[in-house]
């Protein structure tokens, strides 16, 4: 099962960048399975469609306004990931970007039927090239919920 995780985000932007630190810190924990691809994709583009409708499973990683504390998570898995994505467009400045890439891979036949979102409330989006603490604490464990969740897929299948 070809499982892609993908990391949203702009680097210069504080804790804007949360989704991309996520990628560099599981990459440094250690191997992921071989069928699973880190990809940074930035701050999004419609050049991501393809690696998404080429995917078994997609667990997206990005800073959103879930309406809580800085460095607060939430997993969005299956429909209630489609359901956060469309009910609150203007969560995140990518989520738009997301949207349209979910419509998209749908109408390529292809969103993948294992997905899910881990969402991280930011505290500051300004310049700034490392999270802020409350947001870099939530790294430790979105990466085992990531590597829990690509497991569970794993034994599900």
């Amino acid at each position: 099962m070809k499982t892609l995780v993908l990391g949203i985000g702009n680097t210069l932007l504080s804790d804007e960048g949360i989704g991309i630190h996520v990628l560099q810190a599981l990459s440094a924990e250690g191997p992921l399975p071989e069928d699973v691809e880190l990809m940074d994709g930035g701050t999004l583009s419609f050049t991501l469609a393809g690696p998404i409708e080429e995917a078994d499973a997609l667990i997206v990683v990005d800073a959103a306004n879930i309406k809580s504390a800085p460095g607060t998570w939430r997993l969005f898995e299956g429909e209630s990931m489609d359901s956060f994505l469309l009910g609150n467009r203007k969560s995140s400045v990518h989520e738009v970007g997301l949207t349209d890439l979910r419509a998209i891979a749908l109408l390529a036949g292809h969103w993948p039927e294992k997905r899910a979102m881990l969402a991280i409330q930011p505290e500051m989006v300004d310049w700034g090239e490392f999270p802020t603490p409350a947001v870099a604490g939530a790294i430790p464990p979105v990466c085992a919920a990531i590597r829990e969740l690509i497991e569970s897929w794993r034994h599900a299948t």
